[in-house]
């Protein structure tokens, strides 16, 4: 099975999930294109978004990168935690941004990990 292309096509299935929320957020709140602040619920929905996008520009790659030097489940199991992550931070950031802070460490210690797992099999092998 093809651990990493799966990972990496739910990782995009989820932005784009993240995307519809944030135009159900746009006529629930009221809040025109293409303005990005308006209301608190509305603009937390858009930060999720694009918090999202900003760390998928370095998993991607990333990840890719380190399928091809490590064990596809390893990199495919780190990119799990990763949508885990997003999932948790998703949660936590819309209801009370303060709390952000587990779902944001299970989004970027992924992405950290992968980095170097791509560079380290890029060095050394």
């Amino acid at each position: 099975m093809h651990y990493v292309e799966i990972i990496t096509a739910l990782v995009v299935l989820q932005y784009l999930f993240f995307a519809a929320m944030v135009g159900r957020a746009r006529g629930r709140y009221g809040v025109k294109a293409p303005a990005v602040t308006g209301h608190d619920g509305f603009e937390r929905m858009y930060r999720v978004q694009m918090n999202t996008l900003e760390l998928m520009v370095a998993l991607i790659p990333s990840m890719l990168i380190a399928a091809r030097f490590w064990p596809a489940e390893w990199v495919a199991g780190i990119g799990a935690v990763y949508l885990v992550g997003r999932l948790i931070y998703w949660r936590a950031y819309v209801g009370n941004p303060a709390s952000r802070g587990l779902g944001f460490g299970l989004s970027m210690l992924p992405v950290l990990v992968l980095l170097l797992m791509a560079l380290a099999g890029a060095l050394l092998r």
